[in-house]
């Protein structure tokens, strides 16, 4: 399918909440799709949520005992992959036919991984991409991802993959989805600054694709009440504030940035344009100096423990 509407939701999680927040997010799948889209992406961290201005206890040197109860809390409301919720998900994609792209918190044994997982209406829950670099405290409550959870698939819609947050600013990781030959770049994110359109378009230009990012519209009061905010506790402080966009190969932006409330930005996709870019800039092809300059990737898995069976 050469040309098609794709959505981006710019909505607010339900924290503390996973099945309500899959709700929301089969809600707007039926939406979406009731409005033409065949392709949607969800913001960072929607099932399993954002903890926006949360210290979780961690001064530098200890560890105080209401941080670890806050990390119990965010654990319990993290998912497992496959588990109830992407049941959930894929059964909707099913009856919507949408491709979905959509930040979760993933459980894994002891450790959380913030997730972008995928989603075929006619296969279910095709794969997903662990964040490889939580920014700043994010790495106190979530894990690594490795090389084996860097895909892009090859759809009637593009070829589709995703990179989360400021994973966006390390140029290596960027090459490594173009050499794949993206053509629909997913950026769920938790970015909200001005600046951030900005990281999209220079994307954009550089992949020669298609740039589809998605924050969430969020309220201090669509947290607990004794939910630890270092960020206020009025009810209509507002946590993040959108700016989800998306934006053609040539940089030019097709819907967004949205700063007015919760809402779904929609936008026509030629996938033609993505050959019209290229043909001034391929970033791993004709525009490349690989007698200069070469990227090594390692895709494997690096779990903690490999056990083999002697023969």
């Amino acid at each position: 399918m050469s040309v098609y509407k794709a959505a981006v939701a710019q909505l607010a999680s339900c924290p503390f909440d996973t099945a309500a927040a899959t709700q929301r997010a089969v809600t707007a799948m039926r939406e979406a799709a009731a409005a033409g889209a065949r392709l949607m992406v969800f913001p960072e961290a929607f099932l399993g949520g954002y903890p926006k201005g949360a210290t979780f206890g961690a001064p530098v040197g200890m560890r105080k005992p209401e941080g670890r109860d806050a990390f119990r809390r965010y654990y319990e409301a993290a998912i497992d992959v496959p588990g109830t919720e992407t049941a959930r998900i894929a059964e909707a994609a099913a009856e919507t036919d949408l491709f979905v792209v959509i930040g979760v918190i993933e459980r894994d044994g002891g450790t959380l991984y913030c997730t972008a997982l995928f989603f075929d209406g006619a296969r279910g829950l095709v794969g997903k991409h662990r964040k490889l670099m939580p920014t700043a405290a994010e790495r106190l409550i979530w894990g690594y991802g490795d090389g084996s959870t860097m895909p892009v698939f090859d759809t009637s819609l593009g070829r589709i993959g995703a990179v989360i947050c400021w994973e966006n600013y390390m140029p290596m990781l960027r090459m490594h989805m173009y050499s794949q030959g993206i053509s629909i770049y997913c950026a769920p994110t938790a970015d909200d600054r001005d600046t951030w359109l900005s990281t999209m378009r220079h994307i954009a230009l550089e992949g020669r694709c298609f740039v589809l990012t998605a924050c969430q519209f969020i309220r201090r009061g669509d947290f607990p009440a004794d939910y630890e905010c270092l960020l206020g506790d009025a009810p209509d402080t507002v946590l993040m504030r959108g700016g989800s966009a998306i934006i053609d190969p040539l940089g030019q932006v097709l819907a967004g940035p949205g700063f007015e409330g919760e809402q779904l930005l929609y936008a026509d996709i030629d996938l033609g344009q993505v050959a019209r870019g290229k043909y001034d800039f391929d970033v791993v092809g004709h525009y490349a100096r690989p007698d200069l300059f070469q990227l090594s990737v390692d895709v494997s898995a690096r779990p903690a423990v490999a056990t083999r069976r002697r023969e």
